[in-house]
């Protein structure tokens, strides 16, 4: 073929045997993953087969199959299947490549291990100094389950499913009246199709009542056939959600850096705030910590949590004032007065303390004022004889966020910044169907892997391999 450039024979004979190191370049990531897993105490960690068996068939070391892994995510290989022999592998290994089941088994069998090995890299960020500004953005996201939509049932979609297959029969059994009229004019093939739908849709009420009994024992009213695990959850678009898992991250808003993440199968992010922030507090190891994260996880308990761990939280305030909504005055247009422990109103009236009362749990004081009634105001006040505010015994807590949100407005800016590209760019790592592992645990190491790689790209960027080589063989 002449003209185009051409291989060499296959069956040439060459003088000296290449080393397999050569073909593996000095900067490339693959030698990172090599010194820092071999760096690592296994068997501290908890990895099962870190001392052989003194009988039976040799098996494979796990630094070398975690190694594997870690180089697998980190090429968008998560996969124990697409784990195929190539160069760098090889060179991992230094031996063929293990079967896709051995490989399924230790990511299976060394969950927890591997989830600690992910927490030793941020460990390594923090030596080199990457994790100095005590400051971190929080957020979750839904990343969905090997579970389809139509697996997974709550009390609502079990009673729509159930309602449209009694229209379907309704619908047949019309059809059959209207056969049974007009007689031999109908052919048999049809009314035996209609009767067999039928059948098939009472089977299906016979199913569906099955599952729904099961569903009514769950503590949630929910249930999931593929992934038990698994859970519907909401989306941000309208009338959308996933079955799937609710992952937090905890992310340093100077490099960017996964600090602390952690997989959930709860659908909000309500109560996540003092949780995350602790363990990115601890992960960080600072006394104190700042944290922004966005009106979803804004709770007042949570919130006076993290005060009390010194942890400055920033957020802010959902608007879920009905008076508000219906353009009257919401309870942010009230100042309170501390000194004088009173709320002074848009017209200049002071609403004075009455008496405590709990509700849901909480210690709440009411104030109002009897000048409502004649306050020229009212109609755009309350439609009630007078407006009563309610303030938690730790309301103080609650307004020293909303002072520090006012004076640092671009916090929010921050947040989004910084917490949401981690998501975005491992959705893109991950595909369309994001998890491949079932039920929680497993799941949770499949995150494990892909947050760990992820810090890995992020450290090689900051401090290039070169400078990640040097500072683990330092």
């Amino acid at each position: 073929m002449a003209g185009f450039v051409e291989g060499i024979d296959r069956g040439q004979s060459t003088l000296f045997p290449a080393l397999l190191d050569d073909y593996v370049a000095e900067d490339n990531p693959v030698r990172a993953v090599d010194v820092f897993v071999d760096g690592l105490d296994l068997d501290k960690l908890g990895f099962i087969g870190v001392q052989p068996l003194d009988t039976g068939r040799p098996g494979y070391h796990p630094r070398m199959m975690l190694k594997l892994y870690i180089y697998g995510y980190l090429n968008r290989v998560p996969s124990s299947r697409r784990l195929e022999r190539n160069i760098e592998m090889i060179w991992l290994t230094r031996q063929l490549a293990p079967d896709f089941k051995t490989i399924a088994d230790f990511r299976k069998d060394n969950g927890k291990a591997i989830r600690e090995v992910c927490r030793e890299f941020v460990a390594l960020c923090r030596k080199l100094d990457l994790l100095v500004a005590a400051s971190v953005a929080i957020d979750g996201s839904k990343f969905k389950a090997v579970n389809a939509w139509d697996k997974n049932f709550t009390e609502a979609k079990m009673k729509r499913r159930l309602e449209r297959i009694d229209e379907s029969i309704a619908r047949y059994l019309s059809q059959l009246e209207t056969a049974d009229r007009h007689g031999d004019a109908v052919p048999e093939a049809k009314v035996v199709r209609l009767k067999g739908k039928i059948e098939k849709l009472k089977e299906e009420i016979v199913r569906l009542n099955a599952i729904n009994a099961e569903m009514m024992k769950s503590e949630d009213r929910q249930i999931s056939l593929t992934d038990p695990d698994a859970r519907s959850m909401a989306t941000s678009g309208k009338d959308t959600g996933i079955v799937g898992y609710n992952v937090q991250i905890a992310v340093d808003t100077q490099h960017h850096l996964i600090v602390a993440h952690e997989v959930t199968n709860v659908g909000t992010d309500r109560h996540q705030l003092a949780n995350m922030a602790r363990q990115a507090r601890d992960e960080m190891a600072v006394e104190t910590l700042e944290v922004v994260a966005d009106r979803g996880y804004y709770d007042g308990e949570e919130i006076r949590a993290c005060e009390e761990a010194d942890i400055t939280v920033t957020l802010p305030k959902p608007m879920t004032s009905g008076a508000k909504a219906a353009g009257r005055f919401g309870k942010q247009d009230f100042v309170y007065v501390a000194a004088d422990d009173v709320y002074r109103c848009p017209a200049g009236e002071q609403l004075t303390y009455h008496y405590t009362n709990v509700e849901d749990g909480k210690t709440l004081r009411r104030y109002w004022t009897s000048t409502c009634k004649t306050c020229a105001l009212k109609a755009r006040c309350t439609t009630g004889p007078e407006r009563r505010i309610s303030r938690w015994e730790h309301e103080a807590v609650l307004e020293k966020v909303q002072d520090r949100l006012d004076h640092n407005p671009n916090a929010m800016g921050v947040r989004r910044q910084t917490a949401e590209h981690p998501f975005g760019t491992m959705k893109c790592w991950m595909g369309a169907t994001h998890f491949l592992t079932k039920k929680l645990p497993k799941v949770a190491t499949e995150m494990a892997l892909n947050v760990l790689a992820y810090n890995m790209k992020r450290v090689m960027k900051i401090v290039s391999v070169g400078g990640l080589l040097a500072a683990m063989q330092a």
